[in-house]
């Protein structure tokens, strides 16, 4: 009897193993199968470990992650909307000064009324209301003229304490079209903001009004007298608008501060017994 012959694997089942089916091979003897789908999956995962791979997947995760442009990063280049209004306040400001600056110089299109409004400058100026206030409570001779007196002194040396802090705070030039020549200037008063002018107007205008007895028409001619401080002050190109409309409201508020401190002779000759007791 012939022996048996082994079976012998078909070519066309080896050939057939690209399609992921298994293939049959030899080993010590014995036959084995072989998947191909192990080898192709092995082949896509070094593919998915190349470099370019790398790159595209490192670049996608940190977009995605936060590395690129985020919301904050756009809110931070585009200007808020606060600075464009203050830019534009800023602007219209500048403009209207230099409109209105009609008496800067002698050869402005208003340059006659000039002397005029630097007389106008001269009242609203610390060293007079200073000096009339001394000389008015040194002559004064009712207890209640001197008490007066001695409040609107006090808030006038308030009123340059303040002005000079705020001014030196700021450091806000004066108007490109001003021409220095006032009246008994000093180093703080080469800077714009606030007028000091404005303030004292304001300040010392209320206090006229709440403590003199004064007449309708002589009311109207304070207020009036105020007003044209004011003006003179941006006719003259020594302030901004806005300069002379902040003081103006800082004076206001001065006047609330001298009522809630106001002082009687008895309290501030007190006041000034305690210091010398202390100074000894």
């Amino acid at each position: 009897m012939s022996s048996p012959k082994a079976k012998r694997p078909s070519r066309g089942g080896g050939g057939g193993g690209g399609g992921g089916s298994p293939v049959l091979g030899a080993a010590n003897g014995r036959y084995e199968f072989k998947s191909l789908s192990s080898d192709s999956a092995t082949a896509r995962l070094r593919a998915s470990e190349s470099p370019t791979r790398r790159r595209g997947s490192s670049s996608s995760t940190g977009s995605a992650g936060g590395h690129g442009p985020s919301e904050e990063d756009g809110i931070r280049l585009n200007p808020s909307l606060f600075r464009v209004a203050l830019s534009s306040l800023l602007a219209i400001d500048l403009w209207l000064s230099k409109r209105l600056g009609v008496c800067a110089w002698e050869d402005s299109s208003w340059g006659s009324v000039r002397p005029l409004m630097k007389l106008i400058e001269v009242t609203g100026h610390g060293i007079p209301w200073l000096a009339g206030a001394t000389y008015c409570l040194y002559k004064s001779d009712s207890a209640a003229g001197q008490e007066v007196m001695l409040n609107l002194l006090l808030g006038l040396l308030l009123d340059l304490v303040l002005v000079g802090v705020v001014k030196a705070t700021v450091r806000r030039r004066r108007p490109a079209h001003n021409r220095m020549d006032m009246f008994a200037t000093f180093s703080v008063d080469r800077y714009s903001f606030p007028s000091g002018h404005a303030t004292r107007a304001s300040m010392c205008g209320r206090f006229l009004l709440a403590h003199l007895v004064l007449a309708a028409p002589l009311r109207v001619l304070v207020l009036l007298w105020v007003g044209m401080v004011g003006l003179s002050r941006v006719m003259l190109g020594r302030h901004n608008v806005t300069d002379v409309a902040f003081g103006f409201w800082m004076g206001y508020c001065q006047y609330n501060l001298v009522e809630m401190l106001w002082l009687s002779p008895q309290a501030l000759q007190g006041l000034l017994g305690q210091l010398a007791q202390r100074a000894h």
